[in-house]
């Protein structure tokens, strides 16, 4: 039988995550049951969500097991199968990561054409961070023609998406913000933004109210923190937020006080909802139809950071939560 890594949660951390939180471990692969897959995953997402999971507490989610191997989206080949229906060599969609072979329920796997889209795009633009930008901005911001759109952390693989999305959409303008000079000139030169800025340059509202002298309309906020309060102050009237993540709390050790400015969204009337891209499955059709059909198009503009090789997961990971990646971090498994 054969043999491959899987990645475990060690332990538990207290604010930042380190490489001693996680354990690399030899384990044969496992014999598929009844109604199972076996798959030998080629590729694997690393997410920002995944931080919330290392914690105990409850959300919307339920936590990672300590002695147990990590989840998350992957792409494999299936090299076994006792269900029908899968067949040796179909690739499939599947959130059994952090490992080089995965038992899977066939109710929880998805068929692939590596075909119609590289493997990647699977777990980036047509997966679900390519569904969370989509969803935010159809289906939680109520995005129109002619809306003035701010996303924070926009070099990221859900705002770069949710960036060029909106323009396909009709927005007038798309203002991002990124932590790098780099990560500007990306948003500027390839994803089509029309104005963007480094939030390590100065305040964030100052920045904000610059590139957006007119007010936003919608908007897309992966932050938190400074972030949030700057759209609140820079919001016009009746604008609408969809809350996707606040990367800005996920490693402090103490609640964060929130914005100074609350208030202003109940005089300029501003909606204001948090989502998870799980509750969102009445849009998917529409997501693959639409987002699909910009990507054979070529109107879909994506760039990738790949780490090779399982071991060094744990490390893409806390790349994530620095900002080390420009769109979507991934992990080469085979």
């Amino acid at each position: 039988m054969s043999e491959g890594l899987e990645i475990r949660l060690a332990s538990r951390p207290n604010g930042w995550p380190t490489l001693e939180n996680f354990d690399i471990a030899e384990v044969a692969a496992p014999k598929p049951a009844e109604g199972e897959v076996l798959v030998r995953n080629l590729v694997m997402s690393v997410d920002p969500y995944m931080r919330g999971r290392m914690s105990a507490g409850k959300s919307y989610v339920p936590p990672f097991e300590v002695g147990a191997p990590l989840e998350g989206g992957a792409v494999g080949e299936v090299v076994e199968s006792n269900a029908e229906g899968f067949a040796v060599g179909d690739h499939v969609l599947h959130n059994s990561g952090w490992r080089d072979y995965a038992a899977v329920p066939a109710k929880q796997a998805t068929k692939v054409d590596p075909s119609a889209a590289p493997l990647n795009a699977y777990l980036y633009v047509l997966g679900m961070p390519g569904m969370t930008a989509y969803a935010g901005l159809v289906d939680v911001a109520e995005q129109q023609e002619g809306d003035v759109v701010f996303i924070s952390g926009a070099a990221g693989a859900v705002g770069s998406l949710a960036g060029q999305i909106a323009k396909l959409r009709g927005a007038r303008k798309v203002i991002g913000s990124a932590g790098s000079a780099e990560k500007v000139q990306y948003l500027l030169d390839e994803v089509g933004f029309d104005a963007a800025f480094n939030y390590h340059d100065g305040p964030v509202v100052e920045q904000l109210k610059a590139a957006a002298p007119e007010g936003i309309d919608v908007y897309f906020d992966n932050v938190g923190g400074d972030h949030l309060e700057a759209a609140i102050s820079v919001a016009n009237d009746f604008a609408r937020f969809a809350e996707c993540g606040m990367i800005s709390q996920y490693n402090a050790e103490t609640p964060q006080p929130g914005p100074r400015n609350m208030f202003m969204m109940v005089s300029k009337r501003l909606k204001v909802e948090g989502f998870i891209v799980m509750d969102r499955a009445h849009i998917k059709d529409q997501f693959v139809a639409e987002v699909g059909a910009w990507l054979r198009d070529g109107k879909i503009s994506y760039r990738e950071t790949v780490v090779d090789g399982l071991r060094n997961a744990p490390d893409a990971f806390l790349g994530v939560l620095r900002g080390d990646n420009t769109g979507k971090m991934l992990v080469k498994i085979a």
